[in-house]
């Protein structure tokens, strides 16, 4: 996996979390905050994801922790900043490791499974 499909990856991974949260609120009344969070969620172009989501990410994270097990962890990384705050430091190292063995890959034109080797692992830990 190179960089352009870790970020498709990444991107699909944000649209997914979005579109479930938006599903799971969408009962809620308008004005509901964590509905409001899920629209913007939704709203978050594809190329201001890195810029956008760690603030929205972290206020799942902070004002609604009840639906922060259903944030995938891998954007957590991927997100970095404040994102990793919220990661143990296993999962930490275990991410670095993950990118530094796709990274590699990449530069000797080997296919890595991420999203495999990812679930895996933190399923290891």
């Amino acid at each position: 996996m190179d960089d352009t499909q870790y970020l498709h990856y990444c991107r699909g991974l944000w649209q997914d979390f979005a579109d479930t949260l938006a599903r799971r609120t969408a009962a809620l009344d308008e004005e509901n905050p964590l509905r409001l969070l899920a629209q913007e969620c939704q709203a978050v172009p594809e190329a201001e994801l890195y810029r956008d989501g760690s603030a929205l990410a972290m206020r799942l994270f902070s004002h609604h922790p009840e639906f922060a097990p259903t944030f995938p962890r891998s954007l957590l990384w991927f997100l970095g900043g404040d994102c990793l705050h919220v990661m143990t430091d296993e999962e930490i190292a275990t991410f670095q490791a993950l990118d530094e063995e796709r990274q590699a890959c990449a530069e000797r034109g080997e296919i890595f499974d991420y999203r495999a080797e990812a679930s895996a692992r933190l399923r290891l830990s």
